[in-house]
């Protein structure tokens, strides 16, 4: 499967599925992404303290935050933000997570847990690069797709996209 193919598959899984399983979708990956080891070999300088400080909480919280509480967390972090444009990926996977995921919150727009689903991609590219011209041909591409796929697809009846 193509990336673009991917996208495509991954935009119809998100819009084909119901509310229940979008929320545990997004829920189990912003936990994943935001949990895992991404940023332990994020340098100190990338953020000021508060920033550091207002992170870690939205981090311990994202399962239980409300939008309100997440967004003044978003909010301390890019007040903080000391790069100049070019954060480290790591850490601008986990900020990113955390937008998306706090917007579907606000708003409740599928588009944003699509995106959450791309980034949880690119986390695992960033681990184990993928083949533009096969992306599911590494054992943890094809299995982060059978993630989204399943949780996704958890109150539905096939067909539905594949893993090919």
């Amino acid at each position: 499967m193509r990336y673009d193919e991917l996208e495509a598959a991954i935009l119809q899984l998100v819009m084909a599925a119901g509310e229940d399983e979008l929320r545990a979708f997004g829920l189990e990956t912003v936990t994943r992404l935001v949990q895992g080891e991404l940023l332990d070999t994020v340098w100190d300088r990338e953020l000021d303290e508060d920033a550091w400080e207002a992170l870690a909480s939205a981090r311990e919280n994202v399962r239980t935050a409300d939008a309100d509480e997440l967004r003044a967390q978003l909010e301390r972090i890019d007040a903080g933000i000391r790069a100049d444009g070019d954060l480290d990926n790591a850490l601008l996977i986990v900020i990113t997570a955390l937008e998306h995921w706090t917007t579907y919150l606000e708003e409740g727009r599928r588009e944003e847990l699509y995106e959450l689903a791309l980034r949880s991609v690119e986390e695992v590219d960033m681990e184990v690069p993928a083949d533009l011209d096969d992306f599911l041909a590494t054992p943890e591409m094809a299995a982060e797709y059978e993630r989204i796929r399943r949780l996704l697809t958890a109150g539905l009846t096939p067909p539905f996209p594949a893993a090919t």
